[in-house]
This record gives C-alpha cells, sequence and structure tokens, in this order.
C-alpha cells in the first residue's frame, strides 16, 4: 500500500511536494524513498550534508507518525488519500507540486474533473455575494463541481449557490486540518458540503489556520479546476495569488467578473481583464474560454454521471466526446437538427417538452457536439459555417 509511504513524506519536516516529487523519481517509488540511506539522501539535487541529515532523522520519526495520522483522520470521518489512489483528482497531479496526501471529508467524483473555481474577497459586496451565489448555482446546472476556499464571502457564497442546485456538488479546499473549524461560523457550511461534494486539506489533524497555509492552498484550489472566475478582490487580494498560479503554473483559463469603476474591490478584476483574463457577465463566457482538457485526462464518459442541468445552453467548451457516449433522448435531438434550428422545431420534432431540450442542449454543448447559434436557435458543431 502506498498510502503509509506517501503520509510519511509528508509529514518529514525539511521537505515539501516539489522534493518529494524529485526524491520519488530519483527512487523509483515512494516506499523506496522512505529506505533512502543518508548517503543517498546527499546525492539528491538540492539536499546538502546538514540537510540531508535532518531529513533523514525526520524520516525515521515521520514513520512512527503515519499510523497515528491514519488513526486520528479515521476516528473524524476523514479519509486520506496518495496520488496512486483512483480519487486522488487528475488534474491536481499535473500541476507542479501536487500534494503528497489529501485529507478528505466527504468524497470526490469522477465528475469533479469537470469543476472550475470561484474565489474573491472575504470582505466582499452586496453584489459579490450574489454574483457568486448565482454564478455557482449556473455552473452546479450545468455540470460543473464548483470548488473555493472555506472562507468567509465569496469562497462561502459560492459554496452556498452550488448546493442551490439539487444535484450541485463542491468542494472546499482548507488552510487548516479538517479536524480544525475556520472560520468557526462555517462548521454547518463544512457539514453541508461534505454532503454534497467534500472538504479537503493538504495539511495534518490539528493544524492551525496559520496565514502562511492560505498562499499554498491556493495551488490546490487552481490546480484541481478548469480554471478560475474571480467575483471581488483588491489587488492585494489572495484570490490573484490563485488567479497567477491558474495562468503560470497550470496552464488554465482565469474569468473576471467587472463591477463598479469606484468600488475599491472591483480592482483586482479590472487588473485581471487588462491582463487578458476573460471579462465575464454570463455562464455562455466560462463555457467559451474553457480550454480543452489535457490528453492525460480526457474521458470520454467524463458527463455521463452529470447531475441534470438548469435550462440553460452556453458555448461549446470543447472537450470531444464521441457520440457513442449520447444517451438515447441525446442522439434523438442530434438527429432533428439540419442546419441551425429553432427550439420550436425541435419540440416540435422529438415531442420533448422545452424544459427537457434545453437541459440535453447543455450537456451538448460540453460534449462539443452542438453550440448555440442565437437566442434560442442551435446548431450540431458539422454544420456550423457551413
Amino acid at each position: 500500500m502506498p498510502l503509509p509511504h506517501y503520509l510519511q513524506l509528508a509529514l518529514t519536516d525539511g521537505i515539501g511536494p516539489i522534493l518529494i516529487g524529485r526524491l520519488i523519481e530519483a527512487q523509483g517509488s515512494a516506499d523506496k524513498v522512505c529506505r533512502i540511506s543518508l548517503a543517498e539522501l546527499r546525492e539528491i539535487e538540492g539536499i546538502g550534508r546538514t540537510k540531508a541529515e535532518k531529513i533523514h532523522a525526520s524520516l525515521r520519526q515521520a514513520e512512527r507518525a503515519a499510523p497515528l495520522e491514519l488513526a486520528k483522520a479515521e476516528a473524524a470521518g476523514v479519509r486520506i488519500i496518495c496520488p496512486e489512489d483512483d480519487a486522488y483528482p487528475p488534474l491536481l497531479k499535473l500541476i507542479p507540486d501536487p500534494p503528497s496526501v489529501l485529507y478528505v471529508r466527504g468524497d470526490l467524483q469522477p465528475r469533479d474533473l469537470n469543476a472550475l473555481a470561484i474565489v474573491g474577497s472575504r470582505k466582499c459586496s452586496l453584489y459579490g455575494r450574489e454574483q457568486a451565489e448565482r454564478f455557482a448555482a449556473l455552473l452546479a446546472g450545468a455540470g460543473f463541481t464548483v470548488t473555493s476556499g472555506g472562507a468567509r464571502g465569496v469562497d462561502s457564497c459560492a459554496h452556498r449557490g452550488a448546493m442551490q442546485h439539487p444535484n450541485g456538488r463542491t468542494i472546499a479546499v482548507l488552510g487548516c486540518g479538517l479536524d480544525v473549524v475556520y472560520p468557526p461560523e462555517n462548521d454547518s457550511l463544512f457539514d453541508q458540503i461534505a454532503t454534497r461534494g467534500a472538504v479537503v486539506s493538504e495539511y495534518p489533524m490539528g493544524t492551525p489556520p496559520v496565514p502562511e497555509n492560505f498562499p499554498r492552498r491556493n495551488r490546490i484550489i487552481s490546480g484541481m479546476s478548469r480554471g478560475v472566475l474571480v467575483v471581488e478582490a483588491d489587488e492585494r487580494s489572495g484570490a490573484l495569488v490563485t488567479c497567477r498560479l491558474c495562468v503560470e503554473d497550470h496552464n488554465r483559463p482565469v474569468f473576471a467578473l467587472p463591477g463598479r469603476v469606484d468600488n475599491q474591490l472591483s480592482a483586482g478584476p479590472h487588473k485581471l481583464i487588462r491582463e487578458g483574463a476573460i471579462l465575464t457577465t454570463s455562464l455562455d463566457h466560462i463555457l467559451e474560454g474553457l480550454t480543452p482538457l489535457p490528453d492525460e485526462v480526457s474521458q470520454p464518459t467524463l458527463f455521463d454521471d452529470a447531475p441534470e442541468p438548469v435550462a440553460h445552453a452556453g458555448a461549446p467548451s470543447r472537450v470531444p466526446v464521441p457520440t457513442t457516449t449520447l444517451t438515447d433522448r441525446q442522439q434523438q435531438i442530434l438527429a432533428a437538427m439540419s442546419g441551425p434550428t429553432p427550439l420550436d422545431s425541435l419540440i416540435d420534432r422529438t415531442n420533448l417538452p422545452a424544459h427537457e431540450i434545453l437541459q440535453e442542449m447543455t450537456l451538448l454543448t460540453l460534449k462539443g457536439q452542438v453550440q448555440r447559434v442565437n437566442g434560442q436557435t442551435f446548431a450540431r458543431k458539422a454544420f456550423i459555417g457551413s
């Protein structure tokens, strides 16, 4: 079982995710790293004699600590996973410094691969709260899992908005141990999230929410997501750190919601828009701006277990999914389309109610099969431009 070895490495002082990855690459497995000799440690790039001795001693201490940590997590209803676990988020594996272990309360599902982060200020305005909830609900209805940081303000509103949809999912990434409730007023919110997604952290049980934890936490929010939407933030906000990671380190799109020019909390999104972030005022803008999933994680059945979406059809996310993965109802709708086809014509040709067709259109656009031409007129991708 690889988990105890990954956990041992995670609990070892003096090595972080990047160095752990380098050690595993050099030795071939986490198990071999845990049995590494002092002489071998000294040969690893970036480790000198003094540091090697400290790491080697800490490895032995961590070996004794790992079983106790597993017991603490189990007692708190928390599961620990490592990169070799099937449940480990595929997109997170691709970042330069993925966590060696993730503590998970709740569950991670395959459809969480289609996740989008919503971040912003802890001291957001009423407008920011409303928009965070609105966009989270729209994304959840379109089959997205909403990720955020579980903090006050925009984060909390995003989590709540995602759960407004009956089948909506959301993931909160914390900057403390999962047995530490921060902020304390979100205790019941985290309980809800654990039943509708997951609360996760890379920090050991009992870790307090010290300030230096949160910038590291931000890379996980971005790393688990196909893109990041910033709702409100000043120019020094941690939300902009998440955006920088998203673009520079993770090569994923950033979306920014514009605000009042005289509101300080609009400065962050406006700065991002000037620097190339996608100006976002509707779900369509997000669907249009998403880049394809990397080949390493592309799954034809990605959306097969997604929830029934709300009545909204947007532009395609350009994730290619073979027609063989379509449901009978989706194939029926596609067969009824010849060139740009108004919704009324689809109702007549399929005898399906409007809300069912619109629900399927959202999934079909996400599967890259159709695109909205204008209003409530749709076209199969093969006919667009013909």
